[in-house]
């Protein structure tokens, strides 16, 4: 799996992050999921939360093949006051 990168989405509390999978096993992947940890940051730059969000793998993904996702990762508005904003930092997969 690579590193995250991200992008600014429709509202603060959101964003579009696209992630690259690679299979290097020697069976295609059926299932799995992808699990974002997105920050919470205020006007001065403090991490105030980190919240985790899940979302299915792309799937199938093929034995030596390399997908790239893009995926809408937001959190509850409520928890992004005026001001604030977030980054998702990081990305982890399972798969079966």
């Amino acid at each position: 799996m690579g590193t995250p990168s991200r992008a600014a989405g429709a509202h603060r509390w959101c964003e579009n992050v696209t992630v690259r999978f690679r299979n290097t096993g020697g069976t295609a992947v059926t299932s799995g999921n992808v699990t974002f940890a997105t920050h919470v940051i205020g006007l001065l730059g403090v991490d105030w939360a980190t919240l985790t969000s899940r979302q299915p793998l792309p799937v199938p993904i093929g034995a030596g093949v390399e997908v790239e996702r893009t995926f809408g990762v937001c959190v509850d508005a409520w928890r992004v006051p005026l001001g604030m904003h977030v980054e998702t930092r990081s990305a982890t997969a399972t798969w079966s």
